[in-house]
């Protein structure tokens, strides 16, 4: 029989596939795709095995940091696109009936319309701490549902700390020059792969989803490029910690 010298080695977890996701937490369809998403995974016998990383976009930059205003998604896009505030609430009834079949609430008339990118830099602290896909669901909800203000520091804070993120920690990570350029390295890096919209969903590196599709391309989609990965990561059926040699530096 032979024997292991244990304390010469490491746990490590087991490898899973990732699936990424370049997303704005103001996108109504990054929403949808996002359940949709959700809703295939849940079908998909090889779920365990599977992570998700969400990254950082922005469809519209240019957006007053300030919310002062007060302005409603319908009055966003009627100024936008030059339409009456009738018409772009005529032109988002459609939107509102996929989000209601996807399970979800679309509130747009209580949307205040604000940039995004100091509750982007939350989002790459909350990944860091293990809560990205928790910090998603909540700023989304938070978003179209709920009708907070995301230009306000203290509704960051709020649904920050609603997902196990500390006050101080939202603080720094909001007004920290290290986030910002976290956020900045996402939106980059969508653009060297060609994003041109979100949600953008990318499998293994290798196949990708652009918008909300329906469940059943996200499943057909994970089937594929999980049964490559597998090929190419022998030790995927471990559903326990892997045990490696300790290399010392």
């Amino acid at each position: 029989m032979e024997l292991y010298n244990m304390d010469n080695l490491v746990m490590a977890a087991p490898p899973k596939m990732k699936v990424e996701v370049w997303s704005d937490i103001m996108c109504p369809f990054c929403y949808i795709g996002k359940r949709n998403y959700e809703t295939a995974l849940k079908q998909f016998t090889g779920r365990s095995q599977v992570e998700i990383e969400w990254h950082s976009f922005q469809l519209d930059p240019n957006i007053p940091a300030s919310s002062d205003k007060k302005v409603t998604v319908y009055q966003y896009l009627a100024d936008k696109k030059g339409m009456t505030y009738e018409q772009s609430v005529n032109m988002h009834k459609g939107l509102i009936q996929i989000a209601k079949e996807a399970g979800l609430t679309y509130n747009f008339e209580n949307a205040i319309v604000a940039n995004s990118f100091d509750a982007h830099k939350m989002i790459q602290l909350a990944k860091e701490k293990g809560f990205g896909d928790q910090v998603e669901e909540r700023l989304f909800l938070a978003y179209f549902t709920e009708g907070k203000d995301f230009g306000k520091l203290e509704t960051l804070v709020g649904l920050g700390t609603d997902i196990g993120l500390t006050e101080e920690e939202i603080i720094a990570a909001i007004q920290s020059d290290e986030y910002a350029y976290k956020v900045r390295l996402d939106i980059q890096e969508a653009q060297n792969i060609g994003v041109r919209g979100v949600p953008f969903f990318v499998f293994n590196r290798k196949y990708a989803i652009s918008g909300a599709q329906p469940p059943q391309f996200f499943l057909q989609t994970l089937e594929q490029s999980f049964k490559e990965w597998c090929i190419n990561n022998p030790d995927h059926h471990t559903s326990g910690p892997i045990f490696k040699p300790a290399t010392n530096h």
